[in-house]
């Protein structure tokens, strides 16, 4: 009976919820400090890829040497745990980067990138303040366009790479998206499913208005 209750106590989701999300919540951490430190130590975001091998790290690094994309990924991952099949949203922006960066490499026109990225966040940071009023769908289109706009710009460093490069290069960024927002959507979840706005109101409102800030300040700095 005790082997019993031990085995249902260890194969229950609270108990993984209660030791994976702490490390969710590092890595989550650990990514935007390194983002954080990119910026201000003026790391290039315009970068010649000449190998597959460059293409792979660039395509894993690309996603969090830019903050503003950054958060908008973890946005998209803690939005995601308000819907029991909120994984699909994620899988959508993931896919959408992905037809971004085919979008940027048969060069068809996709303008205004910088502008669209930072308004998606001032939406993204605008959803987390009102997680209970949240569609499915709109978040959906949301997540969709601004993963198109996101591959889009992303890209740019590829266009004259080969074959190889430019499947390597989307591997390693589809890695690193969908390790992101399914962490974020881990943390999500770990908080209440659907209830992040009643259990953690003032936290979660605080990433909200974080994320609406960057926005704003990106903004700015593309209209300049």
């Amino acid at each position: 009976m005790f082997k019993t209750k031990l085995s249902q106590f260890r194969a229950s989701p609270e108990f993984y919820t209660s030791k994976l999300m702490p490390r969710h919540v590092g890595a989550i951490a650990a990514l935007i400090l390194i983002s954080l430190l990119s910026s201000l130590s003026g790391t290039p975001v315009d970068h010649n890829i000449s190998n597959a091998w460059e293409a792979f790290v660039w395509g894993l690094a690309d996603p969090v040497v830019s903050l503003n994309c950054l958060v908008g990924i973890v946005a998209i991952g803690l939005l995601s745990s308000v819907f029991v099949r909120g994984a699909a949203i994620a899988g959508c922006f993931v896919l959408a980067t992905v037809l971004g960066i085919v979008i940027h490499i048969f060069q068809l026109n996709l303008p205004g990138t910088e502008i669209a990225i930072a308004i998606s966040t001032i939406v993204f940071g605008t959803m987390l303040m009102m997680p209970n009023q949240l569609n499915f769908l709109v978040l959906a289109l949301v997540g969709i366009s601004a993963g198109l706009f996101q591959g889009y710009a992303n890209a740019e460093s590829i266009v004259s790479a080969g074959t190889i490069s430019v499947v390597a290069y989307i591997l390693g960024i589809a890695l690193t998206l969908f390790a992101v927002a399914m962490s974020a959507r881990e943390i999500g979840v770990g908080v209440g499913m659907g209830e992040i706005n009643r259990i953690l109101p003032w936290k979660i409102s605080l990433a909200g208005f974080a994320l609406c800030a960057i926005g704003i300040v990106f903004l700015s700095n593309s209209l300049i």
